[in-house]
């Protein structure tokens, strides 16, 4: 390489540095509007529809009347809770964290225009990053984590595209990435290099890119299945006939109902597991082009197919057992956090012939 080519590459890493840091910086004011809009936007249609029915029943209740001694005494009319099917609520569903006022509303459009710009810089940070190498923009922990974080950003901006009823995500979507970002930035960051001998190949494009797509979507899935436990605690709580505290009504009514968030976790962790599927598959090929052998029981390769496993089981509980709800969240929790060791522990802790990318 030439000296001037050198210096071209030299200057393409800094600028994906500085895209980096600028993405994190719009990212914060996302994060800021986010907040303003959960803090002064109105109750989510979710959570008024909710409201409304709920005394829309009371009113239909007959009231109870006792006679004695020629008086009557009237007394509450009896709390109606009505269910459509055996341990599901009947809570309508909404728009979520969408706001139900111009204001609200106002707080959530800027939050993710916002979102979309810190997406299009990250972006460009990632395509630098690859220029100022010549390869794949992923061949160490720290290209990794920006690509996944860039990914799950655009998954999340895709669904709000296809006008899917996610907003409520965008929060904890966004908190989330800014400590993915720090801790590439922190701890992970490489300088950028030229991959070992091994790296080399199209299947780097292949076996790595559908990995983060994949751990990018699990990410979706598991975000969902941990609302999901705090909207079902809630709603558990409003059955019970007991009131939450202010702070605690006003966040869970800005998210959809329970059994939409249960539905939505298991939506997207169907829908990703078959690319999972084939990432494990497309690394065997590769390790058969690398190292002479499709499987090894390197600690990579064990704990990408004990992440298989934990969703597979979880998707065959859901289809055959009639695993829903609690039982199901927790199960796929316990698959993403598969994935997270998969991906943090085995690197940085456990040594094989994946460790050669470094961090």
């Amino acid at each position: 390489m030439t000296p001037l080519a050198a210096a071209a590459n030299e200057n393409l890493a800094q600028l994906s540095n500085y895209l980096v840091y600028s993405s994190m910086a719009v990212y914060t004011l996302a994060f800021l509007a986010h907040i303003t809009e959960w803090t002064f936007g109105s109750r989510s249609k979710v959570a008024r529809t909710a409201a409304a029915l709920t005394a829309a029943k009371r009113a239909e209740a007959p009231a109870v009347q006792v006679r004695s001694q020629g008086g009557t005494a009237v007394l509450d009319r009896p709390k109606v809770v009505t269910r459509s099917a055996s341990g599901a609520r009947d809570v309508p569903d909404g728009p979520g964290a969408a706001g139900g006022t111009e204001q609200g509303d106002l707080y959530g459009r800027v939050a993710v225009s916002l979102t979309v710009l810190g997406f299009l810089i990250e972006a460009a940070g990632v395509v630098t990053r690859a220029m100022s190498v010549q390869r794949a923009p992923w061949g160490n922990m720290y290209e990794f984590s920006v690509t996944f974080s860039t990914v799950a950003v655009g998954a999340y901006l895709v669904l709000l595209l296809l006008k899917k009823n996610v907003r409520w995500l965008g929060l904890i979507l966004i908190t989330t990435v800014l400590l993915d970002l720090g801790i590439a930035t922190t701890w992970l960051y490489t300088d950028s290099d030229q991959l070992v001998p091994a790296l080399h190949s199209y299947w780097l494009w292949i076996h790595v890119s559908t990995a983060i797509f994949c751990g990018a979507v699990f990410y979706i899935g598991a975000a969902g299945a941990v609302l999901y436990l705090f909207r079902d605690s809630y709603e558990a709580h409003l059955e019970a006939g007991r009131t939450p505290g202010r702070f605690r009504s006003s966040v869970m009514e800005r998210l959809p109902s329970a059994a939409s968030l249960d539905k939505f976790s298991y939506r997207i962790n169907a829908a990703v597991f078959p690319l999972w599927t084939f990432t494990i598959v497309a690394g065997a090929i590769w390790a058969g082009d690398a190292w002479g052998r499709y499987w090894g029981w390197d600690p990579k390769e064990v704990w990408s197919f004990v992440t298989w496993v934990a969703y597979a089981c979880y998707l065959h509980a859901r289809a055959t057992a009639g695993w829903k709800g609690r039982k199901a969240a927790y199960l796929a929790l316990f698959a993403f956090a598969c994935w997270i060791w998969n991906y943090y522990g085995v690197n940085i802790l456990l040594s094989g012939k994946h460790s050669y990318a470094g961090v």
